[in-house]
């Protein structure tokens, strides 16, 4: 990436070995380091560190990460939508892209994009008269150290379960990498004090919680036609409702509402009267019909879909899912097995198989469902996605529930060396009309 900036010395800033060297200064990162002895052979004169980025450009602003297994997107957009609802410019940047003050800048990418393009975007958000900056932490780019150099006003955990062992190699490696990014004794923290695996210093640290005592705690509430919570800060008590579904979410809400009580100290019954106006992330908890009900979720690890399925234990469920290729194989038994304990109909599909054979990772999957219960529950195997949710569908029962979990709102499956287009949302769309007429 090469970005044009203020200097005596140079024109523009890169990260790129490859681009034309002429006024241009290349910026060593972690990930570009390998390649600092090409930059210098192809003529580039000057270099700078992450840390001197700031002289370059302009980063002085309010800036939130959240990092977690399950949550990220929807807590940052949370706290997004919050912050804008009071009034302050804001920008976000995630899973879902790069917005300003509700406009697009940027389509989805990385989690969290590499580090220039990450000093671009909050110099961006600066320049356009932004007070907060929100963003998406990976367990990746804490490791790859892309967010080095940045100053955050508050840093969030929402959870640390399993995911990406086909990078971390173990779990232990995961959850400690996730708990590097809260070590520091300076910046404020807010952490799941319901999280085991959370560890963190206690200073500058408030927690959220439902079954503990915690800095924002739940007194009472019902998930039941969406969420009723009275929650508490202190000897603030305020209480809200709305239309998501499930437990994490409840989760979700009580680490946004923190959240903005810890940046802008309002009072905690205006925080949850404003949350009220939150509609939702495409793709997380997304209800595409409601008779039938039919919902799309990005969940893709067995922790992940447990939660989903805990929102639901009053409804017999049928669950579309898979499992991505070239990826941490260990977690797919585990995603059939918890699948198997909830829903009645288990559709096991593909995902983004890549390089990999879909029926080997259907396979995988499946082997993780008990013995016991192969016989007992309707399991259909098919490697086809959009088959597999016609399927479900067409077999849908009046009184059961549809989800269609793994990809959420990404409109692509990746399948050998080729990128397809697929929507869950429009696939579910078409077949219930087909069902209609």
């Amino acid at each position: 990436m090469k970005v044009a900036v203020e200097s005596d010395l140079f024109k523009y800033i890169s990260d790129d070995s490859r681009d034309d060297f002429k006024d241009t200064a290349f910026l060593i990162t972690d990930s570009s380091k390998r390649y600092l002895n090409e930059a210098k052979k192809r003529g580039f004169v000057y270099f700078i560190t992450p840390q001197e980025l700031s002289k370059y450009l302009n980063i002085d602003m309010q800036i939130i990460g959240i990092t977690g297994t399950n949550g990220k997107t929807t807590t940052a957009a949370m706290i997004y939508s919050l912050l804008l609802d009071f009034g302050y410019r804001v920008g976000l940047l995630g899973t879902r892209g790069f917005f300003i003050n509700e406009i697009k800048k940027r389509d989805k990418g990385l989690t969290t994009p590499s580090l220039l393009e990450i000093y671009t975007a909050i110099n961006e958000a600066k320049n356009e008269g932004c007070d907060y900056f929100v963003m998406e932490v990976s367990s990746h780019a804490i490791v790859q150290k892309r967010i080095e150099g940045l100053e955050f006003a508050l840093k969030i955990l929402t959870n640390i379960t399993s995911d990406h062992l086909d990078y971390h190699k173990t779990l232990q490696n995961y959850i400690d990498t996730k708990n590097s990014f809260l070590n520091d004794c300076d910046t404020k923290k807010l952490i799941n004090k319901d999280d085991t695996n959370a560890k963190y210093p206690f200073q500058n640290t408030m927690t959220y919680g439902i079954e503990s005592t915690a800095t924002f705690s739940v007194k009472a509430y019902s998930l039941v036609d969406g969420i009723t919570a009275q929650i508490s800060y202190g000897k603030e008590e305020a209480t809200f409702e709305f239309a998501l579904f499930g437990k994490h979410n409840l989760y979700n809400a009580l680490a946004s509402i923190g959240a903005v009580k810890i940046l802008l100290d309002a009072p905690l019954q205006d925080i949850a009267l404003k949350f009220e106006n939150f509609g939702g992330v495409l793709g997380r908890m997304q209800v595409v019909s409601q008779k039938p009900l039919i919902i799309v979720d990005f969940a893709h690890t067995h922790d992940g879909m447990e939660q989903i399925f805990q929102s639901f234990l009053h409804r017999k469920i049928s669950v579309v899912f898979g499992a991505g290729g070239d990826r941490d194989r260990t977690k797919r038994p585990k995603m059939g097995y918890v699948a198997s304990k909830y829903a009645d109909k288990i559709y096991i599909t593909s995902d983004n198989p890549r390089s990999e054979n879909p029926l080997d990772i259907i396979e995988d999957i499946y082997s993780g469902i008990p013995n016991t219960l192969r016989d007992k529950l309707k399991i259909v195997r098919n490697e086809n996605r959009a088959d597999s949710i016609k399927c479900a569908i067409e077999n849908l029962e009046h009184d059961e529930i549809l989800l269609v979990l793994g990809k959420g709102d990404e409109k692509y499956q990746i399948i050998g060396e080729h990128t397809i287009y697929f929507d869950d949302v429009e696939e579910i769309q078409k077949n219930i009309r087909k069902n209609m007429q």
